[in-house]
């Protein structure tokens, strides 16, 4: 292990931190994208594949496109005898019998391949089809990279999978792991291989409910873990309450800023727009180092 200007970097691996909020708005995408800006080198994953807006900062170059495929089942009509195996295999209502003829829901197929191993008739095939890419690129010291879902698709877990894959991740940069909002499946595979999670919450009662529900998801990964207080405003705060409570670290506290929320509003990363926020988010790239090493 090696500590350079910093950060840590471990030799042949890729130390990854997670970014998560209990819902979207809270400040998640700017402490991911900036954390990765201020850092000598790093790696940015845009896993909020629904929506992501992570390259709207960023703006990379030299951007390379790949398709993302899953496998679909395909019956051969002919060879099927109608038994209905495959119907009661699936538990996610992606097949059905209509008129005594099968018929696939290939929106709600979850890729699983099950059907195709309990049809007694080999009348089940698999096709590839598109649900979404992915796409990689360079803005000055950060490899970004990001992933869109097509319109329609029930998952975008295999484009997160995707995304992760140790070969597409640079050896020895630090990972910085933008998730979508919530505490989903496409949040849980996000986090599953992270070395800490970020919790960013806002300081009110609704950002106290939405930071549980992250909390409880980390807890139940055993995932390490601390908070950035995010947009904060004097007075009662129910964030440090929680964190209190429940003996979280919080790791920096953010005020309400209005110069900072117009720089992010305007698609703008502050480490690279104003020197007092890199010094902040350096000071916050500190702290979370201290908390990894403990």
């Amino acid at each position: 292990m090696i500590f350079t200007q910093g950060f840590i970097v471990v030799e042949d691996k890729n130390l990854k931190i997670a970014i998560l909020s209990g819902k979207g708005g809270t400040g998640k995408t700017l402490v991911a994208v900036n954390l990765a800006s201020v850092s000598d080198r790093s790696m940015y994953v845009d896993c909020d594949v629904e929506e992501p807006n992570g390259h709207l900062f960023f703006k990379p170059q030299n951007i390379e496109k790949e398709l993302v495929h899953v496998k679909i089942p395909v019956i051969d009509k002919d060879l099927c005898s109608g038994c209905r195996k495959c119907v009661d295999f699936c538990k996610f209502n992606a097949l059905a019998f209509i008129e005594d003829k099968p018929y696939i829901f290939e929106n709600i197929c979850h890729s699983c391949g099950g059907c195709t191993l309990v049809c007694p008739e080999k009348a089940i095939k698999e096709k590839d089809v598109s649900i979404g890419e992915v796409r990689r690129g360079i803005s000055e010291n950060v490899s970004v990279h990001s992933g869109i879902m097509n319109t329609g698709i029930a998952s975008g877990v295999p484009i997160i999978k995707r995304l992760l894959e140790k070969k597409n991740v640079d050896k020895g940069i630090p990972v910085f792991i933008d998730c979508p909002p919530g505490n989903s499946c496409i949040v849980m595979e996000s986090i599953q291989d992270a070395d800490y999670c970020i919790l960013v919450a806002e300081p009110t009662i609704f950002g106290a409910h939405n930071l549980a529900l992250v909390y409880d998801l980390v807890k139940l990964f055993k995932k390490p873990h601390g908070v950035v207080l995010n947009k904060n405003l004097k007075g009662d705060n129910p964030i440090e309450k929680f964190c209190l409570e429940k003996n979280i670290p919080i790791l920096i506290d953010i005020p309400f800023d209005q110069e900072l929320g117009e720089l992010n509003s305007n698609a703008k990363i502050a480490v690279r727009e104003n020197s007092k926020y890199k010094k902040m988010f350096a000071a916050l790239l500190e702290r979370l180092m201290k908390e990894v090493q403990t």
